[in-house]
């Protein structure tokens, strides 16, 4: 199915924080927004493609991607999305929109691939899948003006990363803001003042302990995690500021404890923000006519 023939959405493709996958857990930071006719990708983590095709997009559809920072948990899968894409009879141009180092990963990603993709241009006819794809390399501020399409960025607090963005796609009157991976950081309320949809990181305290001892590196690990992610109090501290209408808890950290349910994030949060919420899941479906939910949508 392509973006004209769907109404206006956004997929959440994989909910989980962090780069670790477990058995019958969910998969690494991926979305997916259609609006204005455009097939917007946000973040590639691990499992993108299959999440696409399941979310009944044609691959050869892949219009434009958008990396908000090179944690491989959201951008692990970029290279192989879009050469399983040209294997899927992708032949329009894709543009890659990323921060500084973005186009180092493509170009060493098709260095490794070069035996594959020089046998499938000459033996399958395919065009040069580095012709159709270019990266542009974006900092703070207006990345993208194009048929009606805005897209802007804002730098974030993800320590140690410097060039991690948030990221505000606007179209139509709508308006989408991505929080990419942050610590509390009150200038994002801002950014994404008025928003139909904020997607924004979380993590719940109490499951962090679980989680170290499941990973591994103990004190090392909860120093990074506190330094840099968002609590769902926080994130619903941004939404509240911001007076958007829907507030989306994504990259969710712990995604796949037992103990947690979505009662526990929902109760967290509402400390915080007592508008309309969403907490994530693989393939959970969000419609953007009025920030209403979509089939399959649970909310609270």
């Amino acid at each position: 199915m392509s973006a004209g023939e769907t109404s206006e959405r956004l997929v959440l493709l994989g909910s989980k924080g962090g780069p670790a996958v477990r058995p019958g857990g969910p998969w690494p930071s991926s979305s997916m927004l259609e609006i204005g006719g455009r097939v917007i990708v946000v973040d590639c983590g691990l499992g993108v493609t299959r999440a696409l095709t399941d979310a009944g997009v044609s691959l050869k559809a892949l219009d434009l991607i958008f990396i908000t920072h090179l944690h491989s948990d959201h951008m692990l899968e970029l290279g192989p999305l879009i050469h399983t894409a040209w294997t899927a009879g992708l032949a329009t141009p894709v543009i890659v929109y990323g921060p500084p180092g973005t186009a180092s990963c493509w170009q060493h990603f098709c260095q490794a691939m070069d035996f594959d993709i020089e046998i499938r241009i000459v033996d399958e006819g395919r065009p040069d899948i580095r012709e159709l794809v270019s990266v542009e390399e974006f900092g703070e501020g207006l990345v993208l003006e194009e048929r009606g399409l805005m897209v802007a960025a804002l730098r974030v607090d993800h320590p140690p990363v410097t060039d991690c963005f948030a990221l505000r796609f606007e179209h139509g009157g709508r308006s989408v803001v991505f929080s990419a991976d942050t610590a509390f950081f009150p200038p994002l309320a801002e950014f994404a003042r008025g928003a139909d949809i904020l997607v924004h990181e979380a993590m719940l305290e109490a499951g962090v302990e679980r989680l170290i001892a499941r990973t591994g590196n103990g004190a090392r690990l909860r120093e990074h995690l506190f330094a840099s992610h968002s609590l769902a109090e926080e994130a619903g501290s941004i939404a509240t500021d911001a007076g958007v209408k829907r507030l989306v808890l994504n990259h969710l950290i712990p995604a796949d404890d037992p103990l947690i349910g979505e009662a526990d994030w929902t109760a967290a949060v509402r400390k915080t923000w007592s508008g309309d919420l969403t907490i994530a899941r693989d393939g959970l479906v969000v419609g953007l006519s009025g920030a209403k939910a979509a089939s399959g949508e649970e909310t609270a």
